[in-house]
């Protein structure tokens, strides 16, 4: 316990630096940074102090409690500044919760004027949550067999790791990758004809798949087709293994399944609405494809940018962007949702089980990647699955509880389980947000996004009394 303390005191101090930095850069324009960054750095300091001594090495039971502790505490101080610039308590909690997580939900409006340096941490939130996914996804879940996740790390992680000879240099690398493509997203933003500074802001929410922007209209606040398809084009790398991207640079080697059905999820569901809006709609074929490339791309990468509100297109439309919204990127990248790995071990287990009652003796075993997929592979994806329908069930039940209607019940708290940002509906579809509901369902979501970010096994482990029999 002293050792996960020790961390969490680290990150309290990391987080006080970058405040520091930013109070730097925007001469405290907020007026709440110097503060907010005196306040982490002190706690920090006080936790790792208290805490200091010779650790062991971390075992399973200790792994799942800072996973899962390390996430309330980023929230924790990436809402410092926030409650401290005039938000509430709980909106403070919950937009910086929205934020780490890289769900791109908010409470905020008034964004058009917003001070920069609170609008610039959100965006660095964002970031630094894609960072943490990327490394949650490929170096811890995979070692606590999370949802089936070590079928990951054997396809990608320790072919990469192998390559680059250590886990260390397997995860710089991945961390370069990422640092280039955001790189790369503002260079092109600005380019296109963003401010420098919504060039910053947008790429540091575009790669994480975060979906934050600096004005209350999203990124339908720019007019322009060249900033929307190459929003469209730097989400869909967001929602691509960065594993994918070492491999394919070292070895030319482009091969991935997943890659393959979540390209291939993207440019089905863009056809089927651009063939619906141009010849049920009215919309000119051009147009229509942009606007739905850009809209279903920002929903399979779960990132949350809108250009237009999409629940206006008709009943085809909200349904496709529903189903879409579960769906979700590839395992290994910032997106959010169940993943195509997952879904495409469902598809294939569900054939052989339909295969089975027709020929009860054939021997079919499940393959992905050209691999047998193991029994314990399979039970942790379904379990997963299973995990993911019930949290979103009951997350609902207890929305509509509190006195939200169905459809914002539901969508609201799927897109806070897939960490998608935007719902269904007028009070947090495309063109509102969550500032109007009541504290209570805030809370809800927050929770929502929460386990939704760290795949509800390794927070549900935490409820369990064995959990804690074994660390007494």
């Amino acid at each position: 316990m002293r050792l996960i303390v020790f961390i969490n005191g680290l990150i309290l101090i990391f987080g006080g630096v970058l405040m520091a930095v930013v109070a730097t850069v925007f001469g405290n324009e907020s007026g709440v940074f110097l503060l907010t960054s005196a306040l982490s750095i002190t706690l920090g300091a006080l936790l790792a102090l208290a805490s200091h001594c010779d650790f062991p090495d971390l075992q399973t039971r200790e792994t799942f409690l800072l996973t899962a502790t390390v996430w309330l505490t980023a929230s924790a101080f990436g809402m410092f500044p926030l409650y401290m610039w005039g938000l509430s308590f709980t909106d403070a909690f919950f937009e910086s919760m929205s934020a780490v997580t890289t769900t791109g939900s908010t409470v905020m409006s008034g964004l058009d004027t917003t001070a920069h340096d609170i609008l610039l941490w959100r965006g660095i939130l964002q970031w630094l949550g894609g960072v943490g996914f990327i490394v949650t996804g490929m170096a811890l879940l995979p070692m606590l067999k999370v949802g089936g996740m070590q079928l990951f790390r054997t396809e990608s992680s320790d072919q990469g790791e192998k390559e680059l000879k250590s886990s260390t240099m397997f995860a710089a690398a991945t961390f370069w990758a990422y640092l280039f493509l955001t790189l790369a997203c503002m260079l092109v933003y600005s380019w296109g004809g963003m401010s420098v500074f919504d060039a910053i802001v947008h790429g540091l929410t575009t790669l994480s798949s975060g979906g934050f922007s600096n004005y209350d209209s999203s990124f339908g606040h720019f007019d322009s087709p060249f900033l929307q398809w190459s929003g469209t084009f730097f989400m869909g790398c967001a929602g691509i293994p960065f594993a994918w991207y070492i491999r394919a640079a070292r070895k030319q080697d482009f091969r991935s399944e997943q890659v393959r059905v979540y390209l291939a999820v993207v440019a089905g569901a863009t056809l089927l609405l651009t063939f619906w809006l141009s010849a049920f709609r009215g919309f000119d074929v051009m147009d229509a494809l942009r606007l739905v490339a850009f809209n279903v791309v920002s929903a399979v990468t779960t990132t949350g940018y809108a250009t237009t509100d999409y629940t206006t297109w008709g009943g085809l439309a909200a349904v496709a962007f529903f189903l879409l919204t579960a769906s979700g990127g590839c395992t290994g990248s910032t997106a959010g949702g169940a993943k195509m790995m997952r879904w495409i071990i469902l598809v294939r287990s569900l054939k052989i089980q339909i295969n089975k009652i027709r020929y009860p003796h054939v021997i079919m075993p499940l393959k992905y990647e050209g691999k047998k997929v193991s029994d314990n592979v399979l039970d942790g994806v379904m379990s997963f699955f299973v995990f993911y329908i019930f949290t979103v069930a009951i997350l609902a039940a207890l929305l509509n509880m509190i006195g939200l209607d169905f459809s914002t019940a539901i969508s609201g708290a799927l897109t806070s389980v897939a960490n998608v940002g935007p719902g269904v509906g007028n009070i947090i579809g495309p063109a509102g947000n969550f500032a109007s509901l009541p504290d209570s369902a805030k809370w809800v979501l927050f929770f929502g996004m929460y386990v939704g970010r760290l795949e509800m096994l390794t927070v549900f482990v935490l409820l369990t009394r064995g959990f804690w029999r074994e660390a007494v």
